[in-house]
Parts: structure tokens; sequence; C-alpha cells
């Protein structure tokens, strides 16, 4: 018997390439729209935040209540863990990063693309401050 894989998710498939445009409004849309049908899925609340975060002029509001929502369903989403630190950087909460960086140190076993990546901007954050 073959293995089973996974579906795909076509919503997702879609957000990607939007994202690889860097057509964040497409991607908003997108996830705005299946978000509806959807509520309760970790993932589209967590990109939901990403495109809007990446977007021209975020609105922080917005951002930071899709990325709870994202953990309020799934406790432990390392992505959204990672991107929600990286909103904190951009408002300058840096101890708000700290701890999702503690959060993603419990939750990866060994480093994990997710911890690498906010501890690097993290590290970004503190140069450029130390720099002023």
């Amino acid at each position: 018997m073959d293995p089973v894989e996974p579906q795909k998710d076509p919503v997702l498939d879609e957000v990607a390439a939007a994202t690889k445009r860097q057509d964040w409004a497409s991607a908003a849309a997108r996830l705005q729209a299946a978000l509806v049908e959807n509520p309760g899925s970790a993932d589209y609340h967590n990109l939901y935040a990403y495109s809007i975060r990446k977007g021209p002029s975020p609105d922080m509001s917005l951002v930071f209540k899709h990325y709870r929502e994202a953990l309020r369903l799934e406790p432990k989403h390392r992505g959204a863990h990672e991107y929600i630190g990286e909103a904190y950087l951009m408002i300058g909460n840096l101890a708000k990063a700290k701890e999702h960086l503690d959060a993603l140190d419990r939750l990866c076993f060994f480093p994990c693309e997710e911890y690498t990546d906010l501890k690097k901007a993290i590290a970004e954050h503190e140069r450029r401050q130390a720099a002023r």
C-alpha cells in the first residue's frame, strides 16, 4: 500500500505564489476570504498577519490580533512565534520578541529555522539600537 500523501491546500499554494511575487495585497485578500470559510486555521491567521505586516503600511493592531489568534488556536505554532516576534521588533518591543524566541527554544528540540531566523532578527535589532 502506498503511503498517503497529505492533501495540498490550494489557499496556501496561492498565498505562496503571491508571497514569492511580494504581492502582499493579493496574499492578504486571499487569506481574508479563506478565514471567512475557515476561521479555525492557525496557518491562515499566521500568514494573513504576515502578509499585512509585509505590506506598505501595516495595521499593526490587526497584525497582532491575527498572530495572537494563530497562537490561541495552536500554541506551538513555530511560524507564528517567529513572525509575532519580528512584529514586536517592528514596534520596538525587544522584550516581547525575546519571549517568543524563548518559546521557540522550548518548542524546537534542535534549533529550528524559526528560532534561528528570529534570533538573527533580534541580534540585528540590538546592533541597530547599539549604533544609535
